[in-house]
C-alpha cells in the first residue's frame, strides 16, 4: 500500500479525541492533562519514529536509554541510569506530599526483520545467538517509551499542582532475558517506596480501545525439559531393552490429561504443550534417550503450583510403569501478571474518561510479561491500548515482521497513563455515576 493511503489524518482525529465529551470530570486537573498531550503529540510521534528506526536487543538499548535520560533531565526530574543493566528510573516530586505512583515503559525490541511498509522502517542488524539478524520493534515497545517520555513532560509542567511523586521505570530486556528483576534488586521500587504501579501494552485492537482485567491477565511462562532414559536395542527386537519413544508418546498424551481433567478451568485456564522432541538417528535402532521441551503457562499462581506438581508425577509415573525413567525440569520464567482488584476497580473511571466506552473487558491472555515483578512489588495494574488500524491489511499480531502501530493512539496513551498517576495521587478518578 503506498505511503499516501497510510498517511494519518490526524487533525480531525484528535478534534474528537480532546473534545469529546466525557462523564463527570471531577479532577480539575484533566483539563490540564488533555491539553498537554495534544500539544507535546508531534513530539511523541517523532520520538516513537526515530526509536522505531534505531531499534536496540534487550540490555544492549544505550541509545534509547540516553535518549530517554537526556529528556527526563531536561524536565528537572532527578535521573538515574543503569538501573538494572540498561534502564533508566526518573523521580518526579510533586508540588506537596502525598502517594508514590510508578510508570513503566519497556524499552528493547527484537530479533525480528522488518517488513512493514514505514518510511522510518528498522534497517539495524546486530548479533543474536551468533549470527547477524535483524532487529525491530515488532512488539511496539517505541510506542511504549515515546508514550512514557510524553507523559514525563505532562506530568513535568503540572508538577506544582499534582501530591506526592511519580517515579519513571523505563525498562530493558523485557522480551529476555528479563529486566524488572534486576531494576528491582537495583532498588527501582524503593526510596521512595512505589504505592502503585501503572504500564500499557499497545495491541492490534482498534485504536480508541483500552482493554483491562482484573486478576490474572497475562500467563506465567514457565520452561519444561523432560529427560525419558531407556535401554537402547534393536529395532526388530524391543523386548531386548526399554523405549524411550513409546514411553514418550504415552507422556505427551498424559500430559493433556493434567489440564483437561486436574485442573478447574472453571477458575483459570492452563497450557502444557510439547514443542521440540528428539530421540534416535536411525529407523532399526530404539535409542536410550528422549528429550522434550515445552512450555506451562497459566494465569494462577495457584493453578502454576500445582499444574508443575502434576507434569512432574505423571511423566515420572509413566516413564516407572514402562521400566524406564523420566527427569522433569521447570525453568521458572515470567510469574503471572496479575491486576490488582481494588486498584482495577478504582482505576477503570479513569479510562473511560479516555475513551469512553472503548474501555473493555479482556478475556485473559496466555502471553507473559515480566511487569509481574513490579506488580509483586505494589498493586499493579497493566492494560493493553490498541494501536490497530483502520485498513485490515495493517492489522497483524505483536512480533510480526509486519507489525504496525497507528500513531492516531500515541496521544490516547499519553492521556491514558498521565490520568491514571494523577487519579490516584489525588484519589479522585471519575465517577461512573
Amino acid at each position: 500500500m503506498s505511503s499516501t493511503r497510510r498517511r494519518l489524518t490526524t487533525g480531525l482525529f484528535f478534534v474528537a479525541l480532546f473534545a469529546a465529551p466525557a462523564a463527570s470530570q471531577t479532577n480539575p486537573l484533566h483539563g490540564t492533562i488533555d491539553e498537554l498531550a495534544a500539544a507535546i503529540n508531534d513530539q511523541v510521534v517523532t520520538w516513537r519514529r526515530d526509536i522505531h528506526a534505531n531499534p536496540e536487543l534487550g540490555m544492549q538499548e544505550f541509545r534509547t536509554a540516553g535518549l530517554v535520560a537526556e529528556h527526563l533531565e531536561s524536565l528537572g526530574i532527578d535521573v538515574q541510569t543503569g538501573v538494572g543493566g540498561t534502564g533508566v528510573v526518573g523521580v518526579l516530586e510533586g508540588g506537596r506530599p502525598g502517594p508514590v505512583v510508578a510508570l513503566r515503559a519497556d524499552m528493547d525490541g527484537l530479533p525480528v526483520t522488518e517488513l512493514a511498509d514505514v518510511p522510518f522502517a528498522s534497517k539495524v542488524t546486530a548479533q543474536w545467538q551468533g549470527r547477524e539478524v535483524g532487529v525491530m520493534h515488532a512488539c511496539g515497545h517505541d510506542n511504549h517509551v515515546a508514550i512514557l517520555m510524553g507523559v514525563a513532560s505532562v506530568l513535568a509542567e503540572m508538577r506544582d499542582n499534582v501530591p506526592g511523586t511519580v517515579k519513571f521505570l523505563f525498562q530493558p530486556a523485557e522480551e529476555g532475558p528479563g529486566g524488572a528483576e534486576p531494576m528491582i534488586a537495583d532498588g527501582a521500587m524503593e526510596n521512595p517506596k512505589v504505592d502503585a504501579v501503572f504500564a500499557l501494552h499497545v495491541a492490534p485492537s482498534p485504536v480508541g480501545t483500552i482493554s483491562y482485567r482484573e486478576g490474572g491477565t497475562l500467563a506465567s511462562s514457565d520452561g519444561l525439559r523432560i529427560v525419558v532414559r531407556g535401554t537402547q536395542t534393536h529395532g526388530a527386537m524391543p523386548w531386548g531393552g526399554v523405549d524411550p519413544i513409546a514411553t514418550s508418546a504415552q507422556i505427551i498424551n498424559g500430559l493433556q490429561t493434567v489440564v483437561s481433567r486436574q485442573v478447574d478451568l472453571t477458575d483459570s485456564p492452563a497450557i502444557v504443550t510439547i514443542g521440540q522432541i528428539e530421540g534416535g538417528n536411525r529407523g532399526n535402532i530404539i535409542p536410550d534417550t528422549v528429550l522434550m521441551i515445552g512450555t506451562i503457562r497459566t494465569l494462577n499462581p495457584d493453578t502454576r503450583t500445582l499444574v508443575h506438581e502434576r507434569v512432574t508425577r505423571m511423566a515420572e509415573s509413566i516413564a516407572a510403569a514402562n521400566g524406564a525413567e523420566a527427569e522433569v525440569s521447570i525453568d521458572l520464567g515470567y510469574p503471572v501478571t496479575v491486576n490488582d482488584p481494588d486498584l482495577t476497580r478504582q482505576m477503570v473511571p479513569s479510562l473511560r474518561r479516555i475513551v469512553g466506552d472503548g474501555a473493555t473487558l479482556r478475556p485473559p491472555a496466555t502471553g507473559a510479561e515480566d511487569f509481574s515483578y513490579f506488580a509483586q512489588e505494589a498493586p499493579g495494574l497493566f492494560i493493553s491500548l490498541g494501536v490497530g488500524a483502520d485498513d485490515p491489511s495493517l492489522v497483524h499480531p505483536n512480533h510480526s515482521p509486519y507489525f504496525y502501530a497507528d500513531e492516531r493512539a500515541l496521544p490516547i496513551g499519553v492521556r491514558a497513563l498521565a490520568s491514571l498517576a494523577v487519579d490516584y495521587l489525588t484519589g479522585r478518578p471519575i465517577s461512573e455515576d
